[in-house]
This record gives structure tokens, C-alpha cells and sequence, in this order.
């Protein structure tokens, strides 16, 4: 047992997002958020609108809907009733774990401050038995552990574990950490085989366990991660509906196949993954191999979004990917997001870092407005334009997904490399200064130059503390048709393959260049004949980006549903233009409107006489997918129709 104020092993500032520097079956160390200073481009300007923007005006709309008054309330600081659904304890968590990320980059005295504060208020609330939630209180405290199916009680204290953890890696203060050990403490002693079994409901507590223990070296919290994943459904006589919706209740390693709720799917595929980290068990690798196959192979939309069916914020059936009706959870993007890297950083194998980064620029990117103030919680790949239909909004009841968002954004810099026992592992793209060490201990600059995503041409400066043999791991994208590797202008040996990373072992010297060019022509990607849905239908993709046509841009069209793309073509033309959409490269191509329009047809009509004549020329305009609807109800789609 670690007691309050006992030290935890390891160095806070040293510690990445995931911690895995003792993680035995890791083959990638994490980076330290603080190591990476992202630069301008692509994600310092949403990354500079989530810590100016995002994050203040989120905390206001915390404070004016109830959320922090839910822990006054119980310390007696203020008489309110509660407010809000029974997990709102959790939407604070995500927020200050975000903020913790953010200190992690950066002296935010105001952020810090705040976080501070709101430590106060929570650990005010705290029973003196370290019980700590904001619902099963009063009335309803003989309720605590019997509605877990849907109580979200662990769910809260997940986050609340992460926000702790981060917290203490930014600033060294483990105030909030030892409140939440101190719950943790509570539920191994009434938890657990023997006693009050235990269903984490929503998946969370079991990858934050997990953490924990890489944090304080207690073996109890890992071993709690593991009854959790192991289920204890037939004492909690669950039904096969909730084993299926809550994705969790019965052993992990018998799951086939993914269903069910979406976001609880990913995040307990995530805690499982972490597990197996720590204990190497082959079961557990053999079944996220099953699933992870089942995802990409029939369940994933192409921006890397999770969830079909509104129903029960749902997985569908292999193949079932309906545009307009994508549920696609920002949540559960960033739960894909977040299995992938874990995926990742156990096995260094570059198809997880694809998949990565899919989701990161399209399925989570899209989810935060270019101003940082709206949110969607569905993302689409269809929309009518209906004025009615409001896709962003700056609140929602359920605000699971803002402060989500706000983490991933505030932790980007975690997620660009990796370490391992030959080298450096590059994952992602963009303008950043890497200060750190590799395995051994030899210190090492690297920076990156680009203009990535819109230009495929990355300029990397290595600088060693003194001349060290080590290999750069490059990822060459599975998107790229083509790539070139120089080394100080020379090719670099061998040749890249798309979807792999490409390994130089030499000795490196400070100020020597890797340049890396990537094919950025756009791309027209068709899904499997299964989707029925999109059958005679494209989706356009250049560099890790998904297009889209939204019906503003689209002159001269009565509506975007009459048009298709005109196959074979010159292909797209492309124009970057700076001050659009924040700053986006814009696709044009030729295309085919409907004479009539389609609109003016019958609903039914004889086979014979229905055949859709696309005959006036027009130009199709396309814009990244992660902008959509940021210029007000519009109609939009992704897969477009085409015409030979």
C-alpha cells in the first residue's frame, strides 16, 4: 500500500502519456509531453485556439450548469441541488486532465490556479472513507455499487485517476492523486472476489487502473485491472443484452467481435491493451488482434469513426456504414485514437500509427468547431443541410465530448514519438522541437519542418549531444502511393513501402538532414461492395485528410445531391488557400449535374424511364472533412456519386 506522502518511483517530469518505461512487454517508450514543442502549423493553431478558447469558455459553461456546485453542495460551500446527469463528476475530470496537459507544455499560472481551486472543492467533498461522487449521495447512498450497469461510479473515478496522474507529471503535486488512491484504497477493501463484486459499466477505470499502477508501482492496482476485465457478470446476474451493450461483465478474452456501445467498446480495448503491457498474457493479444482485425476490416468509417446506430450509440453489423446516420461519436474516435496508440506503443508495428493518425485529423478533428466554442457529438458523413439539424453546439447535457476533445488536443505532443531499445520511433508530422534522450541516455535534438498536411515534404534536423549510432524509424503513411528518403541529399538505401516504418541505422551527427516527400495527389478511395450505401459512390482523400463537398461551395447547383464526380478526369486541382477555413488546401474537379434536378422527379416511376441524366458541366469544389459545418447549416457528404 502507498501511503499518503510516500514517494511514487520515477521522475514526474520524465513521464509521457503513457508511462512504460517499466512496462515489460511495451516494445516503445512514451515521450514526454513537455518534450515536444509543437510549432506553428497545422496543430499549433488548434492547439493555440483549445488553451485560448476551448478551455476558459468550457469551464464557465461547467460552473453555470452545475457541475462544480455538485461538489459544494456536498461540503456544505454552497446549498444547490444537484445538477445534471448522474456522470457529470467525470466531464470535470476531462477537463482538468486537460488542463494538467496543457501545464505539461506550458507555465499557465491562471490554469493552474484553477486547478487548484477545484481540487479543493472535490477533495471537500470526499467521505472520510475515500468514497467521492457527487450522485450516490443523500437519498440515493444505498444505491452506491447496485446500478452499475448503469451508474457510472468507476467511470468517474477513472477520470478522475487520469486528471490526478497528469496533474502530478505537470507540476510534481499529487493532492488530487492521493484522493483518488484513497477511493481506490476503498474499493479494493469492500471489492472484489469474496465481497461486493464490481462492474466498471462504462468502461474507463480499467485503463486509469493501469496507469496508476505504472505511477506507484502498487501491484493491487493492476490486479484490480484484471478482476475488472475478467468480468464478474454471473454474480452481478447480468443479461447477454448487457454483456453485449456494456462491453464489459464477462472475461475480455472471450469477446469475438466488436459491439455494442461504441465509446465503452474502445476504451475497454484500450485498458485491455494496457494489461497486456504489463503482464504479457496472450490471450489478451490474441483477442485485440480479433477485434482490432474486425474494426478495420468491416466496422470503421473512413475518418476513423466508431459507431453506426444512434440505438444505443451503437456498433453495427460488419459493413453496416450509413453516411447520414452515423452516429460516429467524437468519444469514440478518440477511444479508436486512443486503442492505436496503445496498439502502437506495444508493438511498434506502423498499420496502428495509420490508423492513428486517420482518426486524429478526420474523426476527432472534426469534433472541436475552428473556433474552439462548438462541439459536435455525432459526426456525419452526410447532412441535408436541414437548419433544424444543429451538428455543433456549445453544450450538451451529456458533455462527455468537449473536454474529450480538449485532452487530446493538450496531450498532442505525447503521441509523436517513441523510444525503444535500437532508436527513435517518428509517428506523426508537423512543425515541433523534440528535446529528449533515447534509451541509452545519449541526449538528442530533432526538429521537423513542414507544411504538412497540405505538402508532403517533411525537412528533419538531427542533432545528437555528440556523434552516436542509433536507428531513425520513419513512418512512411499507408496513404502514400510513393515516398522518398535523403539523408544529407543523398537516397537513403532501400525503399520506403507505404504502411511500414523505413529504419536508417548510421551513426548520426548534429546537423545531419532527413528530407522525406510523400505523394499528396489526391486520392479516390472506394469501399467494399458491402456497404451497400455506397455503391457507385467515391470518397476523396489527399495526404491523411478526408474531403468532403459542402453545398456553399457548389455554384450554380440547385442542390449538392444532384451532382457527381466526371470519371476519368484530368483529376483535382488543387489550391491552398490560407485565409479559408483556417487554411485549408481546396480540391476542384469536374463534374455532372442532374437535368432535371433530381428533386423535380417521381418518388417511384417505371424502370425503364429512370435513368438519371447528369448533363450540364460543373465544378466541384471539396474541403478537408474535420471543417465541415463551420459556416452554418449546409448540406455536405463524403462519398459522392460518380459518373464513367
Amino acid at each position: 500500500m502507498l501511503a499518503a506522502g510516500q514517494a511514487l518511483p520515477g521522475d514526474w517530469r520524465s513521464q509521457g502519456v503513457l508511462h512504460l518505461e517499466r512496462s515489460p512487454h511495451a516494445k516503445l517508450r512514451s515521450v514526454p509531453v513537455r518534450a515536444v514543442r509543437i510549432t506553428e502549423g497545422f496543430w499549433h493553431k488548434r492547439r493555440q485556439v483549445n488553451v485560448e478558447r476551448s478551455i476558459p469558455t468550457l469551464l464557465e459553461l461547467l460552473e453555470e450548469n452545475g457541475i462544480v456546485d455538485n461538489f459544494r453542495r456536498l461540503s456544505g460551500r454552497k446549498q444547490v441541488p444537484r445538477r445534471g446527469p448522474l456522470y457529470t463528476d467525470s466531464d470535470l475530470y476531462k477537463w482538468m486532465e486537460a488542463v494538467a496537459f496543457v501545464l505539461q507544455s506550458e507555465d499557465r499560472p491562471e490554469l493552474r490556479a484553477q486547478f487548484d481551486q477545484l481540487t479543493d472543492e472535490i477533495l471537500a467533498a470526499q467521505e472520510p472513507s475515500g468514497y467521492l461522487n457527487t450522485y450516490y449521495v443523500e437519498e440515493r447512498k444505498a444505491l452506491r455499487f447496485q446500478e452499475q450497469q448503469r451508474g457510472h461510479e468507476l467511470y468517474c473515478l477513472g477520470h478522475l485517476l487520469q486528471a490526478a496522474i497528469a496533474y502530478w507529471r505537470a507540476t510534481g503535486n499529487r493532492r488530487l492523486l492521493d484522493g483518488g488512491i484513497r477511493f481506490v484504497e476503498y474499493l479494493i477493501e469492500i471489492g472484489g472476489h469474496g465481497k461486493q463484486p464490481l462492474l466498471t459499466g462504462h468502461p474507463e477505470l480499467e485503463l486509469a487502473l493501469v496507469e496508476l499502477y505504472r505511477t506507484t508501482g502498487d501491484r493491487r492496482h493492476l490486479e484490480l485491472a484484471g478482476y475488472l476485465l475478467r468480468g464478474d457478470g454471473e454474480r452481478l446476474k447480468l443479461t447477454p443484452r448487457d454483456y453485449v451493450y456494456l462491453f464489459s461483465g464477462k472475461p475480455f478474452v472471450e469477446r469475438t467481435k466488436l459491439e455494442g456501445h461504441a465509446v465503452r467498446a474502445m476504451y475497454a480495448c484500450s485498458g485491455a491493451t494496457d494489461y497486456y503491457m504489463e503482464t504479457g498474457d496472450e490471450a489478451y493479444w490474441r483477442t485485440l488482434e480479433r477485434l482490432w482485425r474486425d474494426l478495420v476490416s468491416s466496422k470503421m468509417y473512413i475518418t476513423g469513426g466508431v459507431g453506426s446506430r444512434a440505438q444505443g450509440e451503437a456498433i453495427g453489423e460488419p459493413y453496416e456504414l450509413p453516411n447520414a446516420l452515423a452516429y460516429t461519436e467524437s468519444c469514440a474516435a478518440i477511444g479508436n485514437m486512443f486503442w492505436n496508440a496503445r496498439l502502437l506503443a506495444a508493438t511498434g508495428e506502423a498499420r496502428f500509427a495509420d490508423v492513428m493518425e486517420r482518426a486524429l485529423y478526420n474523426g476527432v478533428n472534426s469534433g472541436m468547431s475552428l473556433d474552439g466554442t462548438l462541439y459536435c457529438y455525432r459526426n456525419p458523413l452526410e447532412l441535408t443541410g436541414n437548419p433544424e439539424d444543429k451538428i455543433r453546439n456549445p453544450w450538451y447535457t451529456t458533455t462527455c465530448c468537449p473536454p474529450n476533445l480538449q485532452r487530446v488536443l493538450a496531450s498532442l505532443p505525447g503521441y509523436f514519438y517513441g523510444i525503444s531499445s535500437e532508436g527513435l520511433y517518428v509517428h506523426l508530422y508537423d512543425n515541433n522541437v523534440l528535446d529528449w534522450k533515447l534509451q541509452d541516455g545519449m541526449a538528442l535534438r530533432l526538429t521537423q519542418k513542414t507544411s504538412y498536411p497540405w505538402e508532403g515534404t517533411v525537412e528533419i534536423l538531427v542533432e545528437p549531444a555528440a556523434a552516436h549510432a542509433f536507428t531513425l524509424f520513419l513512418r512512411i503513411p499507408g496513404w502514400a502511393r510513393s515516398a522518398e528518403v535523403r539523408v544529407n541529399g543523398q537516397a537513403a538505401a532501400g525503399k520506403p513501402q507505404p504502411g511500414t516504418y523505413f529504419a536508417i541505422r548510421r551513426e548520426w551527427r548534429s546537423g545531419d538532414r532527413v528530407r522525406l516527400s510523400f505523394d499528396m495527389t489526391p486520392r479516390l478511395v472506394a469501399s467494399n461492395p458491402l456497404v451497400r450505401e455506397n455503391t457507385r459512390r467515391v470518397a476523396v482523400e489527399r495526404g491523411p485528410l478526408v474531403y468532403a463537398m459542402e453545398g456553399l461551395d457548389q455554384k450554380g447547383l440547385e442542390s449538392l445531391f444532384d451532382a457527381a464526380l466526371a470519371l476519368p478526369s484530368k483529376g483535382f486541382a488543387s489550391e491552398h488557400r490560407p485565409e479559408f477555413l483556417g487554411g485549408v488546401t481546396v480540391l476542384r474537379h469536374a463534374g455532372v449535374a442532374a437535368e432535371p434536378p433530381l428533386a423535380s422527379l417521381p418518388l417511384y416511376q417505371p424502370l425503364d424511364q429512370a435513368a438519371v441524366r447528369r448533363t450540364r458541366k460543373v465544378d466541384l469544389v471539396l474541403i478537408p472533412y474535420y471543417t465541415f459545418h463551420n459556416r452554418g447549416p449546409t448540406p455536405m457528404q463524403v462519398w459522392i456519386p460518380y459518373e464513367p
